[in-house]
């Protein structure tokens, strides 16, 4: 693939996130949106906090 048809490609597939993004940004379901990817957020943050406190616990032993 050419440089110049990369560039076009990048240029398109930027274009279309951009258009996503300002679709769901001014849309009705923006708020359920941030809702969900909040939750999804804790939800991930208390998954790596028991992973982290697994592996602190671990490691503990390990040396003791």
């Amino acid at each position: 693939m050419s440089r110049s048809s990369k560039a076009v490609v990048s240029f398109i597939v930027g274009a279309a996130v951009g258009v996503a993004v300002g679709y769901f940004l001014n849309s009705d379901k923006k708020d359920e949106l941030v809702e969900k990817l909040k939750y999804q957020t804790g939800k991930l943050k208390d998954k790596f906090r028991a992973k982290k406190q697994q592996f602190e616990d671990a490691i503990e032993n390990e040396l003791t």
